[in-house]
């Protein structure tokens, strides 16, 4: 018996509780495809949580009936307490919650999130909660982040918290976003539509009313007409300005002023002043201005919310690049299961055209994998037994099986997807400014208001409140706390395509004002393995004869060496094979007799003398039957095609670009040389690696490190930035800053170029936002500017940072660089490879 059949599932149970069901009672939900009966609306509640999660498994997994929750506050619902408290199940945090060095993790989805004042009241109330020891929130998509200890407070106290100060939270899973994206895209699109046509409408009657004022009007016409408007703008008021007046009792609540505050004020004191006037039928009325600001708002809300989705939406998708089955091997049979229901070691088929369900290493067959999604390069990669496959990809030409090495939260579609949420939470000096600016500006709008209407209620009395009006309505900061984020999202998610992984949030801050990069060699400038470079015969064997019997001999070898051959296709097979510790090998090929390996060992099969070595650098491998010598081989590591570009181009730039390797042979200065690097430091271990660098630091100097190693991990995590390249160890990816997924090093010159670019854009959007609220501030103060004037210039403010920002989507183009001309050759000598 399973556990799951242990959990009672007759239809006079509850499904989640196991109690009885009450006769006449109807509470029912569809779990995992069934409809479940449920003994009581909190139990339904729970349930249909749980199904609404995407947590449908924890009912097949679970070894007992769920039990009722303690209730710990008054101040939220018996109901919502017990939907939380199914949060603090195991089966149930296993999907969204993972254990960490620090404590456990969550990823949440925060819903009511509107500008960069919420992100700093949830970060630092979260950060208040006891146990918690770290919490970000991304204004970007509005996920947050939180590292807690979850034996001090149980992540359901946690929701509650969040939920105290209004807001809601739910873990985050891609389906679970998009279901929410697209509610919030709905509603803004209701209360948008609804301010639209009240809009519309008030300006209409508003037109006669004008009208009326300088042509005259009949009263009973004036009375009916502002009645009229009153009627039309209450809806827009009530629905579609609602969020406004929400967040602003949430803020004043917590005691943090937002822009909120000033915009609610502006509404509503409009709205009841104009419904005060509309009753008593005196003073003016403001309800076309009410509705045309509530719809400009909007508009600009609505807007930024969509650029937040689409960046909310490429993380998403990289997650759902999983698929939903896979196809398992269960002795010797196929059976398709859940993916997600996938555990280390399994044994899954991956058929022509399917995606790759999870981390893994093929054990049979031989394909060519598209990675295009993960590292932006289109051609497919060829994969032989035994090398690893990333989740996500697509198989692209012959069946293959792999064994499953990595699931869930630890495969490496999961681990970029958590270096991009963590390079989006970290704020910039600029973003921290731009905060802490737009906080105190809305309290310098405010006390501004306040003095401006006073002193026109002493000097004109008649025109102090539509003015006060103008005043609250033309400074509201959503410009200035908008510049930053849009920017900084925009450049960071382009940079992800282009093949540049941002995982910290300094990193185009860093790039914009580097003044040295400093790059390691081996595997860095160049490819980091030898590889065949040329063939001389030495009987009459030719050269493809040859090449097939030393990759024959050395198919099984796993040596440097033994690598460079195994991109030669064997036909040949060779028996016995023997190896001699730092010599060569030796094997039998059709009866015959050959080594392989430095000319002294190869040559004492044939008792000969080792012909003269070639003047030519590089690693000379001589190949000997017991007839005499065959052919030389030379293998050599090859700088990088791209190299000589990128140091050039990055040089044109203005940077100062050095190579620091451990390396102490004749090569370090032949890539020097090739590749126009001047500064060049060898035989160094990692310890004086980062002392190096700490140096050039303290005189002043802001360094970018490129390096793929361990040796690398201490100047990667010392450097100001860091750049670790795809194939680097996974230490050296943890440690750095940033990683070239697609092997590319002119990507790092497009990373400076953005960096640049999204610098000027942010001192723009700040310019911008700044400028245009000193100059409009003392036109509305003197009466220039009307109510519907503020809400039209406040919104394409907001209009024009994000525009602005969204020019971010485009890498900007380099000028061609001059390549160094001592580059015909692209392999050089290796003595000693480090």
């Amino acid at each position: 018996m399973t556990a799951s059949s242990t959990v009672q599932e007759q239809d006079d149970n509850c499904y989640h509780c196991g109690l009885s069901v009450p006769k006449g009672s109807d509470y029912q939900t569809i779990i995992n495809g069934k409809s479940r009966s449920m003994c009581c609306p909190g139990c339904l509640a729970v349930a249909q949580t749980i199904v609404d999660s995407g947590l449908d498994n924890y009912y097949k997994h679970r070894t007992d009936n769920a039990q009722a929750p303690e209730i710990r506050s008054e101040d939220l619902s018996d109901a919502l307490l017990l939907e939380l408290s199914l949060y603090d199940d195991d089966s149930v945090k296993q999907g969204f919650v993972r254990n960490t060095d620090e404590g456990d993790e969550a990823t949440l989805v925060i819903e009511g999130i509107t500008c960069a004042a919420c992100v700093w009241l949830l970060e630092n109330h979260i950060s208040g909660i006891p146990g918690v020891s770290k919490a970000n929130v991304n204004l970007t998509n509005h996920r947050a982040r939180i590292t807690w200890d979850s034996d001090v407070t149980p992540l359901s106290d946690l929701l509650a918290q969040i939920y105290r100060i209004g807001y809601q939270a739910h873990p985050y899973t891609p389906d679970k976003e998009e279901q929410l994206l697209e509610q919030e895209k709905k509603r803004a699109t209701r209360r948008l539509g609804v301010a639209g046509i009240g809009m519309m409408q008030t300006m209409m009657l508003a037109v006669a009313l004008y009208g009326g004022a300088l042509q005259g009007i009949e009263n009973q016409y004036v009375t009916f007409i502002r009645w009229a408007s009153m009627v039309i703008a209450t809806p827009v008021v009530l629905y579609s300005a609602k969020p406004f007046i929400v967040a602003a009792f949430r803020d004043i609540k917590t005691r943090h002023l937002t822009m909120d505050v000033p915009v609610s004020i502006a509404i509503y004191g409009a709205y009841f002043a104009s419904v005060w006037a509309t009753i008593t039928n005196s003073g003016e009325v403001y309800f076309d201005s009410v509705t045309m600001f509530s719809f400009f708002l909007l508009v600009g809300r609505y807007l930024e919310m969509i650029a937040r989705h689409r960046t909310g939406r490429a993380g998403n998708a990289l997650l759902n690049l999983l698929p939903a089955s896979a196809v398992k091997m269960i002795d010797g049979n196929e059976q398709l299961i859940p993916a997600n229901e996938l555990k280390t070691g399994d044994v899954v088929l991956i058929k022509p055209g399917h995606t790759i369900p999870a981390d893994g290493m093929i054990i049979s067959g031989s394909s060519s994998v598209d990675e295009s999604a993960l590292t932006g390069e289109y051609l497919p990669i060829r994969k032989e037994c035994e090398d690893k496959v990333v989740g996500g990809t697509i198989n692209v030409e012959n069946p293959i099986q792999i064994r499953i090495t990595e699931v869930g939260n630890e495969t490496q579609l999961s681990a970029i997807v958590r270096l991009l949420e963590r390079a989006q939470e970290e704020k910039p000096q600029a973003a921290q400014l731009a905060d802490k600016v737009a906080s105190y500006f809305v309290a310098a709008v405010l006390l501004t208001a306040c003095g401006v209407g006073f002193g026109w209620w002493i000097v004109e009395p008649a025109h102090a409140f539509w003015i006060t009006l103008s005043v609250l309505v033309v400074t509201c900061p959503c410009a200035l706390s908008l510049a930053t984020p849009t920017a900084l999202t925009a450049a960071t998610g382009t940079l992800r395509q282009n093949g540049l992984l941002i995982t910290r949030g300094h990193v185009l801050e860093s790039l914009a004002n580097a003044t040295h990069i400093i790059f390691d060699k081996t595997g860095t400038l160049t490819e980091g393995n030898l590889s065949l470079q040329e063939v001389i015969p030495l009987s009459s064997l030719d050269q493809d004869h040859c090449i097939q019997i030393a990759a024959a001999l050395e198919k099984h070898s796993e040596h440097p060496i033994a690598r460079a051959f195994h991109e030669q296709s064997a036909d040949k097979s060779a028996i016995d094979i023997q190896a001699e510790l730092g010599q060569g090998l030796q094997g039998q090929i059709d009866g015959t007799q050959f080594r392989i390996g430095k000319p002294e060992y190869a040559a004492k099969i044939s008792s000969t003398t080792a012909p003269p070595l070639p003047q030519v650098s590089g690693q000379w491998l001589l190949l000997c039957s017991e007839s005499g010598p065959l052919a030389w081989f030379r293998l050599n590591d090859q700088i990088r095609r791209e190299a000589a570009e990128a140091i050039a181009s990055l040089q044109n730039l203005g940077l100062k670009c050095e190579m620091l390797t451990g390396d102490n042979s004749s090569a370090v200065a032949e890539v020097a040389s090739r590749l126009g690097i001047s500064d060049c430091v060898s035989g160094v271990s990692p310890a004086e690696k980062l002392e190096y660098v700490n140096q050039l630091q303290g005189q002043g100097a802001q360094i970018i490190m490129v390096g793929d190693g361990i040796n690398d991990i201490p100047v990667l995590a010392g450097a100001q930035t860091s750049i670790a390249m795809g194939t680097a160890t996974d230490l050296a990816k943890t440690n750095a800053d940033g990683v070239l997924v697609q092997h590319d090093l002119l990507r790092l010159v497009d990373g400076v170029l953005l960096a640049r670019k999204t610098k000027s854009v942010i001192r723009q959007n700040l310019g911008w936002s700044l400028c245009y609220n000193l100059l409009a501030l003392p036109l509305a103060a003197f009466g220039f500017i009307a109510p519907y004037m503020a809400a039209l210039g406040m919104s394409a403010s907001s209009l024009v940072v994000v525009g602005n920002a969204m020019r971010l989507n485009r890498i900007p183009k380099n000028k061609p660089a001059t390549k160094p001309t001592n580059t015909a050759s692209t392999d050089l000598n290796t003595d000693s490879v480090v």
